[in-house]
């Protein structure tokens, strides 16, 4: 008969509650997520050669890069850096109650 390991029996095996344990799953799966939409962005850029989104949409402008599909590129990793804003806000309030409970 095999035994089935629960969230109770991982959290004590490293010493926290399962309510941390879930907490600190959660942070983990956010900075995953948060390398994943960077990793993306970058692709975009780098696509282009380009620094920044500043910088894509003045190579854009000034016709160093084909207006299309750049400008959908462009659209893309605008969205993706909003994305990664909402990842660092929730990033910093399960920081922010974890920093709450231990000090």
């Amino acid at each position: 008969m095999e035994a089935m390991t629960t969230t109770a029996n991982i959290a004590v095996s490293f010493g926290l509650t399962e309510n941390e344990l879930f907490r600190q799953g959660v942070i983990s799966f956010l900075y995953e997520k948060k390398r994943q939409v960077l990793q993306l962005k970058l692709e975009i850029l780098a696509r282009y050669r380009a620094n920044s989104l500043e910088d894509l949409e003045a190579k854009i402008t000034r016709g160093q890069v084909a207006e299309h599909p750049a400008w959908e590129d462009l659209i893309v990793a605008e969205n993706l850096t909003t994305r990664l804003g909402e990842l660092d806000a929730y990033l910093g309030d399960l920081q922010r109650v974890g920093n709450d409970r231990s000090g």
